[in-house]
């Protein structure tokens, strides 16, 4: 049977990475229709964004990834640390702007105390309860772990507390264990990501999951990242009628400057392309794939809605970590901007919220 027809079915128990990496063999817009396909049976022409702001505390860092542009290093050496009080600033100012999330993610900072994390996501729940948290990547996670010698249950269960709503998806970048360690060594290995994620669903709350391609990593190594999600995902417990789990996939690329990584050549608009198809086709049971404009480009991304994806994150206001490697992101995009283009794509503008419950359908807006 076709190999491309077997994946659609869902029949790939005994395909390994290396075989189902033929997939990038198929032609782009072979690939793409098929990926389109399930996209089009879940969510029509619909295109999915929210109003959300990114805000990154600090990027003074324990450890030292060779990919990353963001952390203080000689290849950026402008740190900074920002008080409990400017980040609940941040977010009152994104809140009355109308943004509905805040997106929270920084550095593995090493003298910060575990209560000043959880200080801070309360000053922000305090200030704008309808605000949803999205905060603290699984690495980050993992990180308190260590530092302060706590239960992973303990600190997921301090963060609920505390206020932080959901998971992002950070800090996953390539699960192979050889690849992974070139990129990140001393960060969470690819269990304890997997494992942070997995308590964080079994309390029935919802995160999203990332992949960092596009830099030493071979095609494989891509279809083994994205089958260990699909097996990660839970099933929905009709018991009980809740659920956790993967809200969204994001194929995060690669950016190249001001790091310490000697990456091979960029990947092509057609392999990022071929890359995002695959994962809708693959990851049928994790509902939505988001192209991630400020990694991919705001025109990428929008082309990507026809190869498989259905979201474009959001409005982000302010964006640090792929700008400081060279994306054009650090602005952000304004909401209407953001309807203007999807709609000129001829796709159908929907506002989300973190949850992915649809709040205004622009269809109608001329």
């Amino acid at each position: 049977m076709d190999l491309l027809d077997r994946v659609m079915r869902g029949d790939i128990a005994d395909l390994s990475p290396i075989e189902l990496a033929k997939l990038y063999d198929y032609d782009m817009y072979v690939l793409g229709d098929a990926a389109y396909s399930v996209r089009e049976a879940h969510f029509g022409r619909k295109v999915f964004f929210n109003m959300n702001r990114h805000i990154n505390p600090t990027n003074i860092c324990a450890d030292v990834c060779k990919f990353c542009a963001f952390s203080a290093s000689r290849k950026n050496p402008n740190p900074y640390s920002m008080s409990i009080e400017e980040v609940v600033t941040l977010c009152v100012n994104a809140y009355s702007k109308g943004a509905k999330e805040v997106h929270i993610v920084a550095a593995h900072h090493p003298t910060h105390e575990y209560k000043h994390y959880l200080d801070m996501f309360r000053a922000v729940k305090d200030a704008t309860p309808n605000l949803h948290i999205k905060a603290m990547g699984a690495a980050e996670i993992d990180y308190l772990t260590r530092k302060f010698g706590l239960g992973l249950e303990q600190v997921i269960h301090d963060l609920i507390e505390s206020g932080v709503d959901s998971l992002p998806g950070g800090g996953a970048e390539i699960f192979d264990e050889k690849v992974r360690k070139a990129l990140c060594h001393g960060k969470a290995s690819a269990n304890r990501w997997l494992e942070v994620h997995a308590l964080w669903h079994k309390l029935g709350k919802m995160s999203n999951a990332t992949m960092l391609f596009g830099h030493i990593e071979e095609r494989h190594h891509r279809i083994d990242h994205m089958l260990r999600l699909r097996n990660a995902q839970p099933s929905f417990d009709q018991a009980n009628k809740k659920m956790g789990g993967f809200n969204a996939f994001i194929p995060l690329l690669y950016q190249r400057d001001n790091n310490f990584l000697k990456a091979k050549d960029a990947p092509t608009a057609q392999e990022i392309l071929k890359t995002i198809a695959i994962a809708r086709i693959l990851l049928q049971n994790i509902p939505h794939i988001k192209a991630y404009w400020a990694s991919l480009s705001f025109n990428l991304a929008i082309v990507a809605q026809e190869f498989g994806a259905n979201d474009m994150d959001g409005t982000i206001e302010h964006e640090s970590i792929q700008s400081a490697a060279g994306a054009k992101s650090r602005h952000g995009v304004s909401k209407e901007e953001m309807i203007f283009q999807i709609k000129d794509a001829g796709f159908i503008p929907v506002e989300r919220d973190s949850l992915y419950n649809e709040l205004h359908n622009y269809q109608e807006v001329s």
